[in-house]
C-alpha cells in the first residue's frame, strides 16, 4: 500500500452507511418544479390572482416557520423549502377566490400546528397543507365552497366590490346531477382543464405531467399514485350509480383534487408508509375513502379527508408488514414480550 494513511480525512460513524446527491431541499424543488405545469394552467384559466395567491401562501408559511424557530431559538430550516411546497400546496387546494388573510390562517395552522408543535420536519403525522385546507373548511366554510366560473373571465387581484361570477364545480354535480355534468363538461374538459375548482387541481393532464416528472425523477415510487387513482377508478366504475360505468369512472377519476392528492399528497415522505406494501395499502384505503366521502358524505370531494385519515393510521400499517430482521428467530421473539 503506497502513500500516507495518516493524510486521509477519514469520518467515523454510525450504520446504515449511505452516500446520496439527494437532500431535502432537492426534493422539494423537484415536487415545486413538478407544481409548476399546474399552476401555470392555473393561472391561464383564473389569471393573475392565481398566481399571487401561490407566493402569498409559500411566503407566509416560510414566515412562519422562520417565527416559530426563532421565537424558540431553534436552528434556522428554511433552506430546505419544505414550508414553501406546504404553502404552495395549500394555496392550490382552495378557491382562488379565498382572501389572502385566511391563506396565511391556514399556513398559521399548518406551519405552526401540524408541523412545528410536533417537532418540525419528520415528525408531523398529518399531511400539513390538508391539515390546513381542514382547518380552513372548518373555519370558513362558506369562502372554501365558493368557486369561481373560468369560462366568465379572470379572477380580480382584489375581490373588494368585485361581481365575481360563482359556479358548481364538477364534482358537485358528479353527486348530485351527473346528467347536468355530462351535458356541461365533457370527458376532455376535466381532463385538460377547462372546468371550475380550486386554482391547483383543475388540471389532470398538468397534474400527470407533474407526477410523472416525479416518478422519473424517482422523488416518488409509482405504488401510492397506482393504488390510489385505481381504486378509485374501479370503484366507480363497479358502482355509477345507474349511470354509464366508462362515463361516471373518467369523470370521477379527472374531475376534484383525486391526481393532486395522489401524486403530491398522499407521497409525502413523513405521512406515508415506508414500504412497498405498505404503501400499496395506503394508496388502496385512500382510494376506498375517498369514493366512500363523496358518495355518504355531505362534501362533494373526498381526497383531503381520505389522505388525512390514513395518515393516522400510517404507524399500524407499518408495523403490520415491518419486513422480518434476517437471522431473527420468531419463537424468541414471541416470548420476550
Amino acid at each position: 500500500m503506497t502513500g500516507d494513511y495518516k493524510a486521509l480525512r477519514l469520518i467515523a460513524s454510525s450504520n446504515p452507511h449511505i452516500r446520496s446527491g439527494e437532500d431535502t431541499r432537492a426534493l422539494m424543488l423537484d415536487v415545486i418544479i413538478a407544481l409548476c405545469p399546474a399552476l401555470a394552467w392555473s393561472v391561464y384559466r383564473f389569471g393573475p390572482r392565481a398566481l399571487v395567491a401561490a407566493l402569498i401562501a409559500a411566503g407566509s408559511a416560510m414566515g412562519w416557520e422562520w417565527l416559530y424557530r426563532k421565537l424558540l431559538k431553534k436552528p434556522q430550516t428554511l433552506g430546505d423549502f419544505s414550508a414553501a411546497v406546504t404553502g404552495l400546496l395549500l394555496a392550490m387546494v382552495c378557491p382562488v377566490t379565498l382572501p389572502y388573510w385566511m391563506l396565511i390562517v391556514g399556513t398559521f395552522f399548518a406551519i405552526v400546528v401540524v408541523k412545528q408543535l410536533y417537532g418540525g420536519l419528520g415528525k408531523n403525522f398529518m399531511n400539513p397543507a390538508l391539515a390546513g385546507r381542514a382547518a380552513l373548511v372548518a373555519c370558513y366554510a362558506s369562502q372554501m365552497t365558493t368557486w369561481i366560473d373560468p369560462a366568465k373571465g379572470w379572477a380580480p387581484l382584489s375581490l373588494k366590490g368585485a361581481d365575481v361570477v360563482t359556479a358548481a364545480t364538477p364534482m358537485a354535480l358528479l353527486g348530485e346531477d351527473f346528467a347536468e355534468l355530462a351535458d356541461t363538461y365533457n370527458v376532455a374538459d376535466m381532463f385538460i382543464g377547462d372546468v371550475g375548482g380550486s386554482a391547483g387541481e383543475i388540471s389532470a393532464m398538468m397534474l400527470l405531467i407533474g407526477g410523472a416528472y416525479l416518478i422519473f425523477r424517482k422523488v416518488i415510487s409509482w405504488h401510492i399514485p397506482v393504488a390510489y387513482i385505481g381504486t378509485v377508478a374501479l370503484l366507480a366504475f363497479l358502482f355509477p350509480h345507474g349511470h354509464d360505468p366508462l362515463a361516471f369512472m373518467l369523470y370521477s377519476v379527472f374531475g376534484g383534487g383525486l391526481m393532486l392528492g395522489a401524486f403530491f399528497m398522499a407521497t409525502d415522505y413523513v405521512t406515508s408508509p415506508v414500504t412497498k406494501k405498505g404503501q400499496l395499502i395506503f394508496g388502496v384505503g385512500c382510494g376506498v375513502l375517498t369514493i366512500f366521502i363523496r358518495t355518504f358524505g355531505s362534501f362533494p370531494e373526498g381526497v383531503c379527508y381520505s389522505i388525512l385519515l390514513m395518515n393516522c393510521t400510517v404507524w399500524i400499517i407499518d408495523r403490520a408488514v415491518k419486513p422480518r430482521r434476517f437471522g431473527a428467530d420468531k419463537a424468541k421473539k414471541e416470548a420476550a414480550k
